[in-house]
């Protein structure tokens, strides 16, 4: 891909190297220890303790930083504000997943009137968002909660050695994929999903699992058109890599990797081939009105 000098969105939250909310004590400093444990232990300090805590569940604030706050005259506990220093592959990743989120929002905004821009979020090992906790494991994900894109850089690098999906236009697949969920958020589908919860049996609900990923597939494929047009970013091979990507990630390859066996059931993605051919669909036509997955009897 043709992407290095072109414009890099600003709507990136770049959470590397910290430490997500409610794991550990993130910044306590140790040099406060042992008043704490002298305060702890007398009975002045139990009284105190025992304040600090009803403010804080009242306030939703961490009680070490309040308790931080008496002892520091006002400096709350934090972590350290040294910039965190990625390697040279991770940065130039995080510059090229800001580059690829930018060339959405030029795509998605010339296309929908209605188009707000997500944020990404870029973080390493755990992360909180508006749904919950996550870890590097879950891989990138859409929080319809906050409305923001969540990677963990090296799922690419895992792309690469585990799942034989190299390139870079197959990390731009990744993305965009990505912001497909959010485009299903503008368009009230997520929340029509949201709605089956509990209303249909698992293996039912499932089924609609699949439709929706399968059309942000789609819709990846309907970024990747316009964009080309737009920007001829694109260059030989290139859609090879996502279609290789979308083959990499499909329900039934993944089980079969994993454990020799393919449960139909249990799918919540959708095949490779599903995949591929939803993806290669929207890259042709670059009509978003022929991506109702919901409502077709070819998946």
């Amino acid at each position: 891909m043709k992407w290095r000098g072109r414009r890099r969105s600003s709507n990136i939250d770049d959470r590397r190297g910290q430490s997500s909310p409610g794991r550990g004590l993130g910044g306590f400093n140790p040099m406060l220890l042992g008043p704490l444990i002298k305060l702890l232990f007398s009975k002045t300090g139990l009284v105190i303790v025992g304040i600090f805590l009803v403010v804080s569940f009242a306030t939703g604030n961490n009680p070490l930083n309040i308790l931080g706050q008496f002892f520091t005259g006002g400096a709350p506990l934090t972590e350290s504000s040294t910039p965190y220093q990625g390697s040279e592959k991770e940065n130039e990743l995080a510059a090229f997943s800001a580059t690829i989120l930018a060339n959405t929002e030029d795509v998605w905004n010339s296309l929908l009137n209605n188009y707000r821009n997500p944020t990404l979020v870029l973080f390493t090992g755990s992360v909180s968002s508006a749904c919950g906790n996550a870890s590097s494991a879950t891989g990138p994900f859409y929080c319809p909660g906050d409305e923001k894109l969540y990677i963990d850089l090296s799922f690419f690098n895992d792309m690469e050695r585990k799942l034989n999906a190299p390139g870079d236009f197959a990390q731009a697949y990744v993305i965009a994929h990505e912001v497909g969920h959010h485009i299903q958020k503008i368009m009230g589908i997520t929340d029509k999903m949201n709605k089956l919860r509990g209303q249909v049996s698992q293996t039912e609900y499932n089924k609609y699992s699949v439709k929706l990923e399968l059309q942000a597939d789609f819709l990846a494929g309907v970024w990747a058109h316009h964009s080309q047009q737009m920007t001829q970013m694109m260059e030989t091979g290139d859609l090879e890599e996502a279609l290789n990507a979308a083959n990499a990630i499909g329900d039934d390859r993944l089980q079969k990797n994993a454990s020799g066996r393919v449960v139909p059931d249990s799918f919540t993605h959708g095949t490779s081939e599903q995949r591929m051919r939803w993806f290669k669909k929207g890259f042709e036509t670059g009509d978003i009105s022929q991506g109702d997955t919901f409502n077709t009897t070819n998946l």
